[in-house]
């Protein structure tokens, strides 16, 4: 993974985009310019993600929305006991390229908030899936995960968007 992160920030710096055709089929699945989408985890089509374990849902933005972001310079996020609804926003990330916000991919209460992006905000660069997760709920719908995609779903969704930009 930091492989494609490095590799990734790597060709964003130079401008250089992947190649859409190939001859080989790489041993590993890659989306466009190296973005990782990692199973088990439930994707909105607003680029955030949501790993449900337990009575606990881990939210945070994807890989493919911090590549197309940029370096990441501030993340506003909200007080835990608060509540967020499905679609509607509950933070904001700053980068250099632009100010974008984080919708929740389901409903629930707030119990968890990632205080070290407040210090660290590029933890969402390096380590979307991982260090960089933003907020932590209890769902209040839990069915709401059925209306997400899956990785491979994801997986084409974005290599649809990034093809009709």
């Amino acid at each position: 993974m930091a492989l494609r992160l490095w590799a990734s920030s790597t060709s964003n710096a130079l401008r250089i985009s992947c190649a859409s055709k190939t001859h080989v089929a790489p041993a590993f699945s890659l989306s466009r310019c190296f973005s990782t989408v990692l199973d088990g985890f439930k994707y909105a089509s607003s680029h955030e993600w949501v790993k449900h374990e337990g009575s606990v849902a881990t939210i945070g933005i994807t890989d493919h929305a911090q590549d197309h972001l940029g370096e990441v310079v501030f993340v506003d996020l909200p007080e835990p006991g608060g509540s967020v609804g499905q679609g509607r926003s509950f933070g904001a990330v700053e980068s250099v390229k632009a100010t974008s916000d984080v919708n929740s991919p389901i409903s629930g209460e707030i119990v968890e908030v990632n205080s070290k992006l407040t210090e660290t905000p590029g933890l969402v660069n390096s380590s979307p899936y991982e260090d960089g997760w933003m907020i932590k709920i209890k769902p209040s719908s839990p069915s709401e995960l059925e209306s997400l995609m899956g990785s491979k779903e994801y997986t084409k969704f974005c290599e649809e968007e990034d093809a009709a930009h």
